[in-house]
């Protein structure tokens, strides 16, 4: 079944499994103990788990914040969105990981993370076909990212995988959006002044494919690979003269975007090139015939 096309409700979505979910993205619990997952905080820094799901009740607490909830309550804390942007991103009208069916929960129901099994060299005809319909291409691609094959409850998938700073992966394919752990951001270091922010590595390789001969060492490079691993990713950043952002243009991005520009003079939002498409991608897919010409010399 393609849970791409299903719309759930706010209802559906408050029963999603959130011990599953927080595994889609890249969350391991630290400790078990009967129906309670303790983590390391998603929603913040910190090195000792206080952020509880009760797996029975399907219901999380962060001790350190001091509030808790559901699945919509998480989704809307975790992203800094609404109601309804979190169910749009549930629903896969954006670029974030597909929604999780409803499953029964059992008591102290083992845990089933996703395994990296090996990382070679991409040549998949399906993965490249997909690189093709994001206009991405793959000679670019291979550059920074692998085919990792992984395993799921047994069962083994392939997808395009981009490597963190902490040796986890962004997996991408044509059905399948998820992370390994540990998650973290990825930079791509070359002494520049400035620095290129991106929130996921197709924006990435989008702007590497419109400036296909752009020096190595021209930008320093930040994919966030989660908008709430910026703060994390602020002190790399900020050793920079520019940090030039290219974030999501839907509420998410664009308040971060705003957050960052009443920070410092250094950020400069640079998702005015793309402002009728959702992200670079986007951009690229849709006008990507002759994407040189739309951008001149605004990068």
């Amino acid at each position: 079944m393609d849970f791409r096309k299903q719309k759930l409700s706010i209802a559906e979505a408050k029963e999603m499994d959130m011990v599953q979910y927080l595994s889609l993205l890249g969350y391991e619990p630290s400790k078990i103990r009967n129906n309670d997952y303790w983590y390391r905080s998603p929603l913040r820094e910190e090195k000792t788990p206080s952020f509880k799901v009760n797996r029975k009740l399907n219901r999380w607490y962060d001790h350190g914040l001091g509030k808790g909830g559901n699945m919509i309550d998480f989704g809307i804390a975790h992203y800094g969105c609404s109601v309804g942007e979190f169910l749009n991103k549930l629903n896969g009208r954006s670029s974030f990981q597909a929604p999780l069916k409803s499953i029964p929960k059992r008591e102290n129901e083992p845990e089933h993370q996703l395994k990296i099994l090996k990382e070679v060299e991409l040549s998949s005809y399906a993965l490249i076909r997909y690189l093709k319909q994001r206009k991405i291409p793959v000679e670019i691609a291979t550059q920074y990212c692998w085919e990792v094959h992984y395993e799921v409850n047994g069962k083994n998938y392939y997808g395009i995988g981009f490597k963190n700073d902490s040796g986890g992966f962004e997996i991408r394919n044509p059905y399948f959006k998820a992370s390994s752990s540990p998650k973290d951001i990825t930079t791509i270091k070359s002494g520049s002044k400035e620095v290129a922010v991106f929130e996921g590595f197709t924006d990435f390789l989008s702007l590497r494919a419109l400036h296909k001969n752009l020096t190595e060492n021209s930008q320093d490079i930040v994919v966030l690979n989660s908008v709430s691993f910026f703060e994390r990713a602020r002190p790399f950043m900020e050793k920079h003269q520019a940090i030039q952002l290219y974030l999501d243009r839907d509420a998410t991005g664009q308040n971060l975007t705003q957050r960052a520009l009443s920070m410092s003079t250094k950020y400069i939002d640079k998702s005015s090139l793309y402002k009728n498409h959702k992200d670079l991608n986007d951009w690229l897919i849709h006008i990507g015939k002759q994407p040189k010409k739309r951008l001149g010399n605004k990068l």
